[in-house]
């Protein structure tokens, strides 16, 4: 059987379980993330499934918040959806069973992943955890994910000064907000794992996981300044979207590319950006995507 894309989202995502017949009956089709991704890849001939994400514990049911979805045509268990705010290694463990569900009832077990935002460090730590499984993963394309961390979460770790932000009133909200967020969290969650200094710790016992797949790295650089934080697309710096400071031999040798996009429709919609200019909604990313999916 021909092989499935799976689209993972990232950190503080909901998103929710969608199949190639299946979607949401309200609101976005597959969620905020996912939903042109999804209906671009399936316009290209591929069999797209999204993996559910909830914000914390419990199963993908709505997002009220914006550009969000309800009435999912099928919410599959909290075991199968990835808490999105919780620790990388355990959402690595949920995509897996989900992958392993997708194979028992659907009959795939060779998959492409096409990962935003976190859900690149999700889908490592699952590669890590594939052994004993009965599926396979050839491609792993990410899309903005933060390799060497997040400068959000370096300031909310207290590794990186607000100065850092040039005075630029939209980035210390964006510095400030996450910082909140990520203190009102229990331990060990998503906001503190995605700082440079954890991921530096953790990719090294993780990246050679990858070596048996095709890796293919995408970067937005909607917005440019001095300093250390820029350019980025809004929350994710291009060196670490592209994995500059990261070992392994799958990502020395993974293609690169940028964009001057956003990271999401939502830092769109706060710089007055349209959403063509957010990464996953993009069509000249979809199409970069699109032809990493056939290399």
């Amino acid at each position: 059987m021909p092989e499935a894309v799976v689209i993972v989202s990232g950190g503080s995502a909901i998103s929710p379980f969608t199949t190639p017949d299946a979607v949401c009956r309200s609101g976005q089709q597959a969620g905020s993330t996912d939903s042109f991704l999804r209906s671009e890849l399936l316009a290209q001939g591929h069999t797209v499934f999204t993996a559910p994400a909830h914000a914390g514990p419990g199963p993908a049911e709505r997002d009220s918040g914006f550009a969000g979805f309800d009435d999912p045509a099928e919410v599959l268990s909290e075991s199968l959806t990835i808490n999105s705010l919780g620790s990388i290694d355990e959402a690595g463990a949920r995509l897996v069973r989900l992958l392993c569900y997708l194979e028992e009832r659907f009959g795939y077990d060779q998959f492409s992943i096409v990962a935003h935002s976190m859900g690149g460090l999700f889908s490592t730590a699952a590669m890590n955890q594939l052994s004993d499984s009965p599926v396979t993963v050839s491609r792993l394309i990410t899309i903005g994910t933060p390799w060497d961390g997040g400068f959000a979460a370096d300031y909310a770790a207290g590794d990186l000064d607000l100065s850092e932000a040039q005075g630029n009133p939209a980035f210390e909200q964006i510095l400030t907000e996450f910082a909140n967020a990520v203190h009102d969290l229990p331990a060990d969650n998503a906001g503190q794992q995605v700082t440079a200094g954890f991921l530096r710790r953790w990719l090294p016992t993780q990246v050679a996981a990858l070596d048996q797949l095709a890796v293919t790295l995408i970067a937005g650089e909607a917005f440019t300044g001095a300093g250390s934080m820029w350019p980025n697309d809004g929350l994710v710096t291009v060196p670490s979207a592209l994995a500059h400071a990261v070992p392994g031999s799958a990502l020395g040798a993974a293609p690169r590319y940028q964009f001057a996009d956003a990271h999401s429709i939502y830092f769109a919609d706060m710089f007055g950006l349209p959403w063509e200019r957010a990464l996953t909604w993009d069509p000249a990313v979809i199409a970069t995507v699109g032809q990493a999916l056939k290399a």
